[in-house]
């Protein structure tokens, strides 16, 4: 490990909704194993939400700091203590929480001047922009989670996206941008971030999809690094659930676990009609329901219908929070029904570990009520025959839990010592580190040609001996 006068020093910004924080903190408290000092910035509130596991972390002896920037909601026009994508009353008021995360520039900018040790590299969010700024401002290096996409002419008209190893066709519809009018504005942002960004990590692992990453390491420079799967789950925060004693009851795969996300914004006739189909699979399955007031109106249907007690003998319902990683590792779960949309194609198309369940139209992010209007999309007979192709143990179906197996095996791999996402990430520090000697080095030679006729009395020692310390299938559920 680098000695407490070298180390080097990262701030990571994770985005305020939970399916992005949990792997920035994985991330941070992978880094420090590694010897680095980490400073998470966020909000007060969503500080809370791990400051838990951090606590854990950190009395294991690893050097990671939480600092909290408070949120402007108010100023962006958000109900006051608005500071997660979950807290939204609807999904509409998005870009105004993009324009909120925007407005933390000058106070995190006040922050960093005072900040010590001197940050060595930001790991930012790449749904957070502004920090491209402040990374320029204070010429530090900035590195970011992903980046997509591209244009035709027709919506409707499939093409083949270019300069990709497989065949892979989208429609104009299916592409981001078309999924809100306003995220035109956010792409502009983030394609603006990105032409300065040093580099960009990914939660993913090399042999997952190799021919990809090679084509995005050549594009990017080489400064790409897979140093996944993160997310990978605190097992002290989910004993004693429940839900592990009605698993322990079910047969090896068996169980299907159906889950849509903190952000689930499917109406509730889709809802309705999803979980129709769960009851005609006739297969045993866990659905996590979305909790809060949010879901009031399921929460009727399932009471009113009698759903909860026709299903009681297979299925199993959870409101709010489940412990997914712990949940998905089971001996019983043999399928996950989720949406998946954007990375359906790997999915379905190249991996071929999943089938579609789903429409080939989106729905508006947060579309003003087009939910509504349009209606159910994704029929209960389409979901069912999805869930008996998965689940059945057909040929079809045996060939991807084969090939999910061997998958799971390699993402464990990738993670051990001498696996290709930890080497990864010591090549990120070492690259880092290389950088922050290259700077320094340069700061040095000014101050000593400022001190032309006197020693040479500025040194720079960097120690580099730091410490070199999906067994899943899926449904895509594709409808907004």
């Amino acid at each position: 490990m680098a000695s407490k006068s070298h180390q080097l020093h990262f701030i990571l910004f994770p985005y305020m909704a939970q399916g992005h924080m949990i792997p920035m903190v994985d991330i941070a408290r992978l880094l420090a194993q590694h010897g680095v000092i980490i400073t998470i910035i966020t909000s007060p509130l969503n500080s809370k939400r791990f400051a838990s596991t951090l606590a854990r972390t950190v009395e294991s002896g690893l050097q990671i700091h939480l600092v909290k920037v408070p949120f402007p909601s108010e100023e962006a026009g958000l109900p006051k203590g608005c500071e997660n994508l979950d807290m939204l009353p609807t999904l509409g008021l998005g870009i105004d929480f993009v324009s909120a995360t925007n407005l933390l520039q000058e106070p995190v900018e006040r922050l960093l001047e005072e900040i010590q040790p001197r940050p060595n590299c930001i790991i930012s969010d790449m749904c957070l922009p502004y920090t491209s700024r402040v990374a320029s401002k204070f010429q530090i290096p900035r590195i970011v989670f992903n980046g997509i996409a591209d244009t035709v002419t027709c919506k409707s008209e499939y093409f083949q996206v270019p300069g990709l190893p497989d065949h892979i066709e989208v429609t104009k519809e299916q592409l981001p941008e078309a999924m809100h009018q306003n995220l035109q504005i956010m792409n502009e942002q983030l394609m603006a971030a990105e032409s300065v960004t040093y580099g960009i990590i990914y939660n993913s692992f090399e042999e997952l999809e190799p021919a990809y990453v090679q084509e995005f390491k050549e594009a990017r420079g080489d400064k790409v690094w897979c140093i996944g799967p993160l997310q990978r789950g605190d097992k002290s925060s989910v004993d004693g659930h429940k839900c592990f004693k009605w698993l322990n009851s079910q047969k090896p795969d068996s169980v299907l676990y159906v889950c849509f996300g903190s952000l689930c914004n499917l109406i509730t006739s889709q809802l309705i009609e999803l979980g129709l189909a769960l009851e005609a699979s006739n297969k045993p399955f866990i659905w996590v329901l979305r909790g809060g007031g949010k879901s009031t109106q399921i929460e009727k249907w399932i009471e009113e219908d009698g759903f909860e007690e026709r299903i009681k003998e297979r299925g199993f319902l959870i409101r709010g929070w489940a412990p997914q990683v712990a949940i998905l590792s089971h001996a019983a779960v043999g399928g996950f029904l989720t949406h998946c949309f954007l990375n359906e194609r790997l999915v379905v198309d190249v991996l071929k570990i999943g089938v579609r369940a789903g429409t080939e139209v989106p729905v508006p992010w947060g579309g003003g009520g087009e939910e509504d209007k349009i209606g159910v999309l994704v029929k209960r007979k389409d979901v069912k025959r999805a869930i008996e192709r998965l689940m059945d143990g057909g040929e079809e179906g045996d060939e991807m839990r084969e090939r999910a197996i061997e998958l799971s095996r390699l993402a464990n791999g990738a993670m051990e010592p001498e696996g290709s996402s930890y080497v990864n990430m010591e090549m990120l520090i070492q690259d880092i580190m290389q950088q922050t000697f290259v700077r320094e080095s340069a700061q040095c030679d000014a101050v000593n040609q400022q001190k032309f006729a006197g020693p040479h009395d500025c040194s720079l020692q960097i120690n580099s001996n730091f410490q070199s310390s999906f067994h899943l299938l899926g449904i895509a559920m594709a409808s907004d």
